[in-house]
C-alpha cells in the first residue's frame, strides 16, 4: 500500500506490456525522480551473454530509481535454487514463483544494499533510503517475473499487469503483482509489500486478495509456508 496518494493521474493510468532497455551494468540512482500513483511498466534487458539488466524502483511509489545488472553467475545460482522445486502441481508451481522473486529480491539488494531497509508494511520506513510501498513492491515483482518467463523459468504461468484494489481510496488504495495459472485460467496475486524485501512474498487468488484476505492466515496460509528449508518447501 503507497502513503497517502493524490487523486490526480489515476484516471490516466495505463499499464502498459514489458519493454526491453539497454542499459549499463551500474547506472547511478535516479534522484528527485517523481513518484507514482501506480506501478511502472517493466523495464530491463536479457543480454547476450546471459546477464540481465533491469530498473529496480523504491522509496515510495518509485520516487527514485536506477538500473542494475545481475551477472550470468547470479543467473545460474537463482536457476539452480529454482530447480528445487521442479513439480507440476499448483502447489509446487507457486513455491516456484515465490522462490523466484525472493530470490531477484536478494540480487537486487546486492547491488543495492539499502534495500535491506525495507520493512514489512510501511509503518517503520519514513525518511529511510530503500523503502518499498506498494507502488513500488508491484512494480519491481513484476519486471521479476516477466524476466523469470522470458528466461523459461515459469512454466505454467503468464504474467499479467499489476492489479489493485480500493483504488478511489487514498488510505486503503493497495497494488499488487499478478499472473495467470495458464491451465485453468485463474488470476493469482503475488504480494511482496507484507514481507521485507529479500523475503517470500505472499499469494493467493486474486479474489481473495480483493477480498482483503491475509496470506499469513487460513484458508490461504497453507499457500504461504516459511520453512526453515527450500526442500521442506518444495515437498
Amino acid at each position: 500500500m503507497p502513503p497517502r496518494l493524490a487523486m490526480s493521474g489515476w484516471f490516466a493510468l495505463v499499464i502498459s506490456h514489458a519493454a526491453l532497455i539497454g542499459a549499463a551494468a551500474a547506472e547511478p540512482v535516479f534522484k528527485g525522480s517523481q513518484g507514482s500513483s501506480a506501478p511502472l511498466p517493466p523495464k530491463y534487458a536479457i543480454n547476450p551473454n546471459g546477464s540481465v539488466t533491469l530498473r529496480i524502483c523504491f522509496n515510495w511509489s518509485c520516487a527514485r530509481r536506477q538500473n542494475v545488472t545481475f551477472t550470468h553467475d547470479d543467473m545460474a545460482f537463482l536457476k539452480s535454487y529454482m530447480a528445487l522445486c521442479p513439480g507440476k502441481r499448483l502447489q509446487d508451481r507457486l513455491q516456484r514463483v515465490r522462490i523466484g522473486v525472493w530470490q531477484m529480491e536478494l540480487l537486487a539488494q546486492k547491488y543495492q544494499p539499502f534495500l535491506a531497509n525495507d520493512l514489512a508494511i510501511n509503518d517503520f520506513e519514513v525518511g529511510v533510503d530503500g523503502r518499498m510501498d506498494c507502488v513500488d513492491n508491484a512494480t519491481n515483482t513484476t519486471t521479476y517475473l516477466r524476466i523469470l518467463q522470458d528466461i523459461g523459468e515459469l512454466p505454467g504461468w503468464k504474467i499479467s499487469s499489476p492489479k489493485v484494489r480500493n483504488l478511489f481510496d487514498v488510505n486503503l488504495v493497495h497494488w499488487t503483482a499478478a499472473l495467470v495459472d495458464a491451465e485453468s485460467g485463474a488470476d493469482w496475486s503475488v504480494d511482496s509489500w507484507y514481507r521485507p524485501n529479500g523475503h517470500l512474498p505472499m499469494v493467493m487468488p486474486l479474489p481473495s486478495w480483493i477480498d482483503e484476505k491475509k496470506g499469513w492466515e487460513p484458508p490461504v496460509k497453507r499457500m504461504n509456508p516459511t520453512p526453515h528449508s527450500i526442500h521442506e518447501l518444495c515437498n
